[in-house]
């Protein structure tokens, strides 16, 4: 008697579909998760606004280079307008009815500020620069974070395969032992065993197909579509400018540190605080600009109402308490906890390097020995089938066989995810996700 006559076509063919649905023609690819990620995700927006912040304060800075025309005017009502008196003799009031109207146009040009315009806009740009390297850092990111939600989405797929596939098996067996205890010739005790692990199958697939519901709404929510939306995911395809699996660990740790957004952005951070303090110290050398205008004076006794005028202005602060000091100072040292910061983080990130590069190793390797595992556990799942079949060995040693087989699929697949996440992990840590 042959037992499963079905069961390893109907465990190829559940697996067969379940890598068809991924492939076929429309499914989604990492690509679109990510464009659909960049267009709703409100950090990655926020990122990007402070960016475009940053440009406008560096073109306010660059504005502070040019002359300031600026309108005034006013009205005044006067409970009594004043009146010059010479002697006892009364004259007319300065203001008819009380009241009078004061306007005018003034320009001011900045002729010395000891190098304080050009620091800040030094210090604008430094920390447009900042603001820009943070934004297409927070991009790689959210990126990072799409391709683990994917990753996880396909694992449950396949976990949930597996588990079908495992629900499929232990159902022929049943069968099988159902059909031989009803003309008695295998033990009750093989009948309740092979129920028993149908159904903590069945318990398995059910969590299962859980998790994948779980793990697609959480996909889901990630790129901001619908938590109920419905797709299929292709295979991770990963474009890199690069094979970094064929360069060496210190050629990576090296491109790390040269393109990592985090180093650009203390960088900039440490430039932007040592130029505002330079701006802050030119402030105790003289700021001299170029006055000039012209004035409207509604009046009754002066020989005209309108005036230009041009005029020099010099502002010296010779003594402010030690205000401009410190306050340099005070910018210097948050410029030295900036690149301390940097030591760190550089640190960091090639222990990050080293971390997703040793990953991708051993999940290659595990790789290998899972696909030779699930050969064997195939080939062991055949002969305990037909040694049970021959009465040579129990039960007990074909839900074995049956288990074995099962985990060594389940360690194919996180073999193989565990692989792709190590890629995307590599790809982010060294900048080039």
């Amino acid at each position: 008697m042959t037992l499963f006559p079905q069961t390893r076509m109907g465990r190829l063919a559940l697996l067969l579909g379940a890598v068809m649905a991924v492939t076929r023609v429309g499914a989604e690819t990492l690509e679109d998760a990510w464009a659909l990620a960049e267009t709703h995700d409100f950090g990655l927006a926020a990122a990007r606004s402070d960016a475009e912040a940053a440009e406008l304060n560096a073109r306010a800075a660059r504005g502070e280079r040019w002359p300031v025309l600026m309108a005034t005017g006013s009205f005044t009502q006067l409970q009594d307008a004043p009146a010059f008196r010479f002697g006892a003799t009364p004259l007319p009031e300065i203001f008819s009815h009380d009241n009078y109207v004061l306007g005018g146009l003034t320009v001011n040009v900045p002729l010395y500020t000891g190098g304080r315009i050009a620091s800040q806009i030094a210090a604008a740009d430094a920390g447009g620069r900042a603001r820009t390297a943070a934004a297409d850092g927070a991009q790689k990111d959210l990126r990072l974070a799409v391709a683990e939600h994917y990753v996880v989405v396909l694992r449950a797929e396949r976990s949930l395969a597996v588990a079908q596939s495992n629900v499929a098996s232990l159902a022929d067996f049943l069968r099988d032992v159902q059909s031989m205890f009803n003309r008695e010739v295998v033990p009750r005790n093989d009948l309740l065993s092979a129920q028993v692990a149908l159904a903590n199958a069945e318990q398995v697939r059910l969590q299962a197909a859980n998790g994948l519901e779980l793990s697609r709404a959480a996909y889901n929510r990630r790129i901001g579509q619908p938590l109920d939306r419905m797709f299929e995911l292709a295979p991770v395809t990963l474009v890199t400018t690069s094979d970094l699996s064929s360069r060496s660990l210190a050629e990576l740790e090296a491109k790390a540190q040269a393109s990592r957004a985090e180093i650009a952005v203390l960088e900039a951070q440490g430039q932007a605080l040592g130029f505002a303090a330079e701006a802050e110290r030119s402030r105790r050398l003289p700021q001299v600009s170029l006055t000039g205008g012209y004035q409207y004076l509604e009046n009754e006794v002066l020989d005209r109402q309108k005036f230009a005028m041009v005029g020099v202005d010099l502002k010296w602060a010779i003594f402010d308490g030690g205000q401009i000091r410190n306050r340099s100072d005070s910018l210097l040292v948050g410029q030295r906890a900036t690149e301390q910061r940097r030591a760190d983080l550089r640190s960091m990130l090639a222990l990050e390097v080293r971390q997703a590069w040793y990953s991708l190793q051993e999940s290659r390797a595990r790789m290998d020995v899972a696909r030779d595992a699930v050969e064997q556990s195939e080939e062991n799942l055949r002969i305990a089938t037909q040694q049970y079949g021959a009465g040579l060995v129990n039960s007990t040693r074909v839900l074995e066989a049956e288990a074995l087989r099962t985990a060594s699929h389940s360690n194919r697949e996180n073999a193989l995810l565990d692989a792709e996440v190590a890629r995307v992990r590599l790809a982010r840590a060294v900048g080039e996700l």
